[in-house]
């Protein structure tokens, strides 16, 4: 009987842990402010000339961080020596924030891989406490957050 109860304990400590990161999260209900660890919007596009943006938002060390980086050149694929501009900036609270606002009633789901698409972007994705790294891949609430998300990270960049 102990063998039975053991055994069956046992697959549920199996099933927790990949039923808990298997589905859809929403950002502000599921995933809080202080769950967000880090946050990448990536576009990417071989057209002619083509064009790189990459934003990322993250906590190093208790601060909360932005980085942008644009590369530009004359060939495919871009690299890290084609970047023309770089930085990184100290977030305020209210800044933190306001970044939440813009991803709140958002959703993450399971992570795929888009390579064959050919689709320039953006690519996005945000890693959060207990993510399992798996429950990652980020999708705005609608396409005019996503236009706002970037106006908010230009105007980061030009600090």
């Amino acid at each position: 009987m102990m063998k039975k109860i053991m055994k069956a304990l046992l697959s549920l400590l199996m099933i927790v842990p990949v039923s808990g990161c298997s589905g859809e999260k929403t950002v502000g209900r599921d995933i809080k402010i202080d769950d967000i660890t880090e946050f990448y919007y990536t576009y990417s596009s071989s057209t002619n000339p083509p064009d790189y943006q990459r934003y990322r938002f993250y906590v190093e060390d208790g601060t909360c961080m932005f980085y942008h980086e644009a590369r530009k050149g004359d060939h495919w694929p871009l690299t890290e020596d084609d970047i023309t501009v770089s930085g990184k900036v100290e977030l305020t609270e209210e800044q933190w924030k306001e970044f939440f606002e813009l991803l709140n009633n958002g959703k993450v789901k399971k992570r795929e891989e888009h390579l064959e698409s050919g689709d320039p972007g953006p690519w996005l994705y945000l890693y959060w406490k207990k993510d399992g790294g798996e429950v990652q891949e980020f999708s705005f609430e609608t396409g005019g957050r996503v236009l706002e998300f970037v106006e908010f990270c230009k105007k980061l960049a030009a600090q």
